[in-house]
C-alpha cells in the first residue's frame, strides 16, 4: 500500500485530461494571437510569409496563417509624416520645445555666390505604396533624408544668398519639392512629398554682424535710389511739359504769322487787282480810308480854302490866344 505522502502527491498531480485541456487552451490562445490581426483606419497591413511579400490588407479585422508562418507590418498610409532638418522638435503644443543640440552638419550650406547660409527645413510626406516603402529601398528613412539633403543643397547652390534668405524662399521650396518627388519615384520609395517648408534661413552666427551691415548698406542704397527716382519723376515730367508748352506756343506763333502774311498778301493782291480795274476810284478810296484812320488822331483841324487871303478875321481870335496858337503852330 502506498503511504499517505504518496497518495497526496498523486492527488496534487493534474490528470491527463486536464493537461490536454491546458495544451489545447494554449494552442487556441496562440492561434488567436498569431492568426488574427486588426489594421487601423489610417493603416494598411503588409503580409509576409517567411519574410516574402504576400499581400496588403485594408483596415479592419483579418486572418493570417498563425504560428509565425505569416507576419504583418502595419504602415500608416493616411497619416502625414515629417522629417526635420537642422533642428529637432522635442514636444509640440502651445509652447513648442526644441532640442538644444547643434545640427550644423545638416543646416550649413554654400550658396551659388560662395556665401554660407544656415537653413532649417521640414519635409512633409505620405506613404502611398507600402510594398515599395518596405521592400524596394533598404533603410528607407536614412535614404530619404540623404536624398532630401542632396536635393536642397543642389537647389540652394544655384541661388544667391539674398535669394535664399529673402525673396527666393518660396521658389526654393517648390523646386526642392518637385525634384525630391522625381527622385523618390526613381528610387521607388513609395513616398509622395506633400510639402517642403523652409523654417528658418539665416547667415551663420559668426558672420551675422557683417551680413547685417551689408544689408543696411543695401537698404540705404535702395533708399537713395528711390529718392533720386522720385526727384527725377517730379522734375523731368514738369520740364518736358514746359518744353512741350514752349514748342506748342512757337508753333502757334509760327502759324499765326504765316496765316497773317498769307492774308496780307491775299489782301494786297485783291487790292491790286481792284486798283488795276479802276485806278482813280481805288486811289480815292484808299485816300479816304487812310484819312479816316489819321484824322481822329490829329486833334484840332483847320480846313482852309486855297483862295482865302487872310484868315484872322474869320477866326476871330484874341491876341493871347493868337500868340498861343502861333507858338503851337511853330512847334508843329
Amino acid at each position: 500500500m502506498d503511504s499517505p505522502e504518496i497518495r497526496d502527491i498523486h492527488l496534487r498531480l493534474p490528470s491527463g485530461r486536464l493537461i490536454k485541456y491546458i495544451i489545447m487552451a494554449i494552442l487556441v490562445l496562440v492561434l488567436v494571437r498569431t492568426g488574427f490581426y486588426t489594421v487601423g483606419p489610417e493603416e494598411n497591413g503588409v503580409i509576409t510569409r517567411f519574410g516574402a511579400f504576400v499581400r496588403t490588407t485594408e483596415p479592419g479585422l483579418h486572418m493570417m496563417i498563425p504560428f509565425g508562418i505569416e507576419a504583418v507590418e502595419k504602415i500608416a498610409v493616411q497619416r502625414q509624416h515629417k522629417e526635420e532638418f537642422g533642428f529637432r522638435t522635442l514636444q509640440g503644443g502651445v509652447r513648442t520645445q526644441y532640442a538644444t543640440r547643434n545640427y550644423d552638419e545638416e543646416s550649413l550650406m554654400l550658396t551659388g555666390d560662395l556665401n554660407a547660409a544656415q537653413v532649417e527645413w521640414v519635409v512633409q510626406f505620405r506613404i502611398v505604396d507600402p510594398y515599395k516603402n518596405i521592400f524596394r529601398v533598404r533603410e528607407i528613412r536614412s535614404t530619404f533624408r540623404a536624398m532630401t539633403e542632396a536635393v536642397i543643397r543642389g537647389v540652394i547652390g544655384d541661388r544667391t544668398v539674398n535669394e535664399v534668405i529673402t525673396v527666393g524662399r518660396t521658389a526654393i521650396a517648390i523646386d526642392v519639392e518637385q525634384k525630391l518627388q522625381i527622385l523618390c519615384d526613381q528610387y521607388e520609395t513609395g513616398i509622395r512629398v506633400d510639402q517642403v517648408v523652409l523654417q528658418d534661413v539665416n547667415p551663420p552666427d559668426p558672420v551675422k554682424p557683417s551680413f547685417n551691415g551689408v544689408n543696411e548698406a543695401q537698404q540705404e542704397r535702395e533708399r537713395l535710389i528711390n529718392e533720386a527716382l522720385a526727384e527725377y519723376n517730379r522734375v523731368i515730367p514738369r520740364a518736358r511739359g514746359e518744353a512741350l508748352q514752349t514748342i506748342q506756343q512757337a508753333e502757334g506763333y509760327y502759324l499765326d504769322r504765316i496765316n497773317r502774311a498769307r492774308g496780307d498778301s491775299a489782301r494786297f493782291v485783291a487790292l491790286y487787282e481792284a486798283y488795276s480795274q479802276a485806278p482813280e476810284v481805288t486811289r480815292k478810296r484808299i485816300f479816304l480810308e487812310t484819312m479816316n484812320d489819321i484824322l481822329p488822331k490829329a486833334g484840332k483841324k483847320l480846313i482852309i480854302d486855297d483862295d482865302v487871303k487872310g484868315i484872322l478875321p474869320l477866326l476871330n481870335l484874341g491876341a493871347g490866344q493868337l500868340g498861343m496858337d502861333q507858338g503851337k503852330e511853330a512847334q508843329r
